[in-house]
């Protein structure tokens, strides 16, 4: 065990599709665990969704980093046999699926504890296992909707909007992490294993919990936290400004000019500011038109204010203080074009060209080498894949 592989040693059957589950499971093979993708034979359905870069999209590699790949038929005897002679040797079961189908198939958490007492198994639905909706597909646009986040994320039109990054699935997969490792760690004075339960629901509002808690005290609108904070327009782009102390709003006067503004006592309070924010926020923007981002950045910024230009993914990925921190890995995969922004995830050891946790597995590309771990022989095996049980 170390602090860059604590997981060493540790296995996991990821059943899970898509990226909430799979991620998580990624995360887990980053930190040294031995994750074994099992797909249909098809594919994890996250290997169509966007651009496909041969039998790969961005969901997927993202989702199967430090993986190995086996596809085989589920509905099969002999696919079935060969997910429980993963169970008996795991430590970590991952499904995703609709609340009835994984027990369908065989392998609910009653059925893979019987056969493996001290597994832990880790369950991730859309809206849970119980109530009216648990049965309903839920991806992450439909939590987004029914968790509130939308309709707290109108633009100006007054329209709900759906958040494009995935936040909903993402916020999941850490919150799914966490629960994996600290059952993980409990385990160590347990013999007898867990069933998780979580899901895209449960991580909505759990991301959403400050905001949720402010709008039901404050009876349907969170006040503004300071003012004037927010997005504003500059000269050739935008800006983001935070003003919380009353210290930095006069200073934020004066690097816009503004010294009378900052010395009006109608808002020398955050409550009185806040309670002026429309005027507070029209004078800020006039004042912020008159010069470029980068002008106002170098400004803002030398006067020790929380400010940021705001950027796309080309300047982020682009900017000097990223290379510098080593945020980001441009890893050459196979199948895609070019070399691929990859960020590396918090405390887990930096991503390079070569290393096994850099590598997504294309469809199936362990199939041989997992069985051959299990004992199927070579004739089995080729059996399998004529009667299209596997698919190499």
């Amino acid at each position: 065990m170390s602090y860059e592989k604590p997981y060493k040693g540790i296995k996991v059957v990821d059943l899970s599709q898509g990226i909430a589950g799979p991620y998580c499971a990624m995360l887990l093979a980053q930190y040294g665990a031995d994750v074994i993708k099992v797909e249909p034979l098809e594919g994890d359905w996250s290997r169509i969704l966007g651009t496909v870069y041969g039998d790969h999209s961005a969901f997927s590699i993202a989702g199967n980093l430090g993986k190995r790949s086996i596809a085989l038929d589920l509905k099969t005897d002999a696919g079935r046999e060969v997910v429980e002679r993963l169970i008996d040797g795991a430590d970590v079961f991952m499904e995703g699926f609709r609340p009835g189908v994984i027990q369908r198939l065989g392998f609910g958490y009653d059925d893979v504890a019987k056969r493996n007492p001290g597994i832990l198994y880790m369950s991730i639905s859309g809206f849970s296992q119980k109530g009216p909706l648990s049965t309903k597909p839920a991806m992450d646009p439909v939590l987004q909707a029914f968790s509130g986040f939308m309709m707290e994320n109108k633009g100006q039109d007054g329209i709900p909007h759906r958040a494009n990054p995935i936040i909903v699935d993402m916020s999941t997969a850490l919150y799914c992490f966490q629960a994996v490792s600290a059952a993980l760690y409990a385990k160590r004075d347990e013999a007898k294993g867990r069933f998780i339960d979580a899901s895209l629901m449960a991580a909505a509002a759990n991301l959403q919990i400050v905001r949720m808690m402010a709008v039901y005290l404050e009876k349907g609108e969170m006040k503004a936290p300071s003012a004037p904070s927010g997005t504003f327009q500059t000269a050739d782009g935008y800006i983001q400004i935070v003003v919380l102390r009353d210290r930095d709003y006069r200073i934020l006067c004066d690097c816009l000019g503004l010294p009378d503004l900052g010395a009006d006592p109608r808002f020398q309070t955050r409550d009185d500011r806040v309670t002026h924010s429309v005027y507070l926020t029209r004078t800020v923007s006039e004042a912020l038109m008159q010069r470029t981002t980068a002008e106002w950045t170098q400004i803002l910024t030398e006067a020790k204010l929380q400010n940021e230009a705001v950027l796309d993914y080309f300047q982020f990925l682009k900017h000097p203080h990223i290379e510098a921190c080593g945020l980001i890995s441009w890893l050459n995969h196979s199948g895609m074009p070019e070399p691929i922004p990859v960020p590396n995830p918090p405390g887990a050891e930096p991503l390079a060209d070569g290393m096994a946790a850099a590598h997504a597995p294309h469809l199936g590309e362990h199939t041989a080498e997992v069985l051959g771990e299990l004992g199927i022989d070579a004739a089995t095996l080729e059996g399998w894949r004529k009667a299209g049980i596997v698919n190499k």
